[in-house]
């Protein structure tokens, strides 16, 4: 019989584009994960922007009832004095016809001097106002104002004695809301005390208080004064060096001032339970002078000017707890691509498949945390707001992941993974300045896990296989 031949092998079936480039149509999934995921995130962060907008709107109701930023200028010493000036005018001919000619007329100015010295002590409660589920941090100021005024010197600003008006003299301060004041101001000047009315003569204000001096006799010599203030206020209290020397010395209970303006304390201690600070400055830090005139005006004192010499401290924290949040939603990205990154290693390196639906679960997760926390941080402190979202996001991915982890050391690793990344935000947060260098030490570590684990997987055999 014929030997019967077998028939020829049959040609080996290339492997699926998708078998031959797994492992980069995986990354890239993952990828997509990632960005899909942001836009959670994104939400999150529009839902607080409006809550901080609400807030924000809480708080202005409340300081504005209550008073807002206090600034004390003052004080100044007002006075009124007589010029002769020529004009061209129409008066009558004659003839009954019009005609131009040059006058002389009499109008009045005022001639400003800034004190000698000025001294000023302040002492600021602060205290927390409720409306809603915000709070807004007020205080009450209680500063006294003192120092002396040389006797003023007419002859710079080219002003005749005689056209001097003393009567007329006056001393007046501008202070931003006085509502919260108690009782009567009352200026003491050179042992003479002087009831002041509402109303700031300062030159570009109008809220503030003025006393009349009410003498015939010229100030020849130096005159000391004092003035007792009680205000109301919020955000901040700060003062213009007015004087030749100022001194000031500010202390409060608020634990976090932030001390602004063109001159920082030159002393100053700052505890749990308040802090002291002392500032000296000169008048060589501001660009107006000692004394002027408004007959031509003086461009160098203006409220600009004004507002560039002041200084003080503010009694806001520099972080509240909306704050916190949208830093920490800052690294949502983050925490995303750590997790996944822990999962695509359990792929590479322990052959452990995990499904796309899987992923898109456990990043919804790791973004519900960030609503969690803000919501909850509302109501109690951000601190314990961070350990209850946190405790629950672990849990709650840690329990998912051990039905396709497989429980054991892996769920294991992500339970510890997520209670480390956690810590390390929570401390990255904390630490303003420092939380760039420790944001990019953690990344260099994280790649430096990554490269360690994989260094030996032959990327083009696992896929080939």
């Amino acid at each position: 019989m014929p030997e019967i031949q077998a028939p020829p092998p049959l040609p080996k079936s290339q492997p699926s584009f998708g078998r031959r480039h797994s492992t980069i149509i995986k990354l890239l999934g993952v990828g997509a994960l990632v960005l899909v995921l942001l836009i959670p995130l994104l939400m999150i962060t529009g839902v607080l922007s409006d809550r901080l907008s609400r807030r924000n709107e809480a708080v202005a109701d409340i300081t504005s009832s209550w008073g807002r930023e206090q600034n004390v200028i003052g004080p100044l010493l007002g006075i009124p004095f007589q010029y002769k000036f020529k004009a061209v005018k129409e008066v009558p001919a004659p003839d009954g016809k019009m005609e131009r000619r040059e006058v002389e007329e009499t109008a009045i100015a005022t001639a400003y001097f800034l004190p000698e010295s000025l001294k000023i002590d302040g002492d600021v409660q602060t205290q927390t106002l409720h409306r809603g589920i915000y709070d807004a941090a007020v205080f009450r100021a209680q500063v006294t104002l003192s120092g002396k005024f040389a006797p003023p010197d007419f002859g710079p600003l080219k002003i005749d004695l005689k056209e001097v008006q003393w009567k007329d003299a006056f001393v007046t301060i501008a202070v931003n809301d006085l509502r919260g004041t108690r009782e009567g101001l009352v200026l003491d000047w050179g042992g003479t005390r002087r009831p002041m009315l509402p109303g700031s003569q300062v030159p570009g204000y109008t809220t503030g208080a003025t006393a009349s001096l009410g003498s015939d006799q010229p100030i020849a010599r130096e005159t000391l004064f004092s003035l007792p203030l009680d205000f109301n206020g919020s955000d901040g209290v700060f003062f213009a060096p007015f004087g030749v020397q100022n001194e000031a010395t500010l202390k409060s209970n608020w634990p976090d001032p932030a001390f602004r303006g063109s001159f920082l304390p030159a002393e100053r201690s700052v505890r749990p339970d308040g802090f002291n600070a002392t500032w000296r400055v000169s008048y060589y830090g501001r660009d107006y002078p000692q004394s002027w005139t408004s007959r031509d005006g003086n461009e160098r004192f203006n409220v600009q000017s004004v507002t560039n010499s002041r200084f003080g401290a503010n009694f806001l924290s520099i972080l509240d707890a909306y704050r916190y949040v949208e830093r920490s939603i800052k690294y949502g990205v983050l925490f995303l691509v750590l997790v996944f990154t822990t999962f695509f290693l359990f792929e590479v390196t322990a052959r452990q498949r995990i499904h796309p639906f899987q992923y898109l679960m456990v990043g919804a997760a790791l973004c519900l945390f960030y609503l969690l926390l803000l919501s909850i941080s509302e109501f109690i402190g951000f601190g314990w707001a961070y350990l209850i979202a946190a405790v629950a996001s672990t849990m709650l991915i840690t329990w998912y992941c051990r039905f396709f982890l497989g429980g054991g050391v892996r769920t294991l690793m992500i339970g510890a993974g997520l209670t480390g990344v956690y810590t390390f935000l929570y401390i990255t947060l904390r630490q303003q300045d420092y939380a760039l260098l420790m944001g990019a030490i953690a990344l260099f570590i994280v790649l430096a896990i990554v490269m360690y684990v994989t260094r030996k997987v032959d990327w083009y055999a696992r896929d080939a296989s």
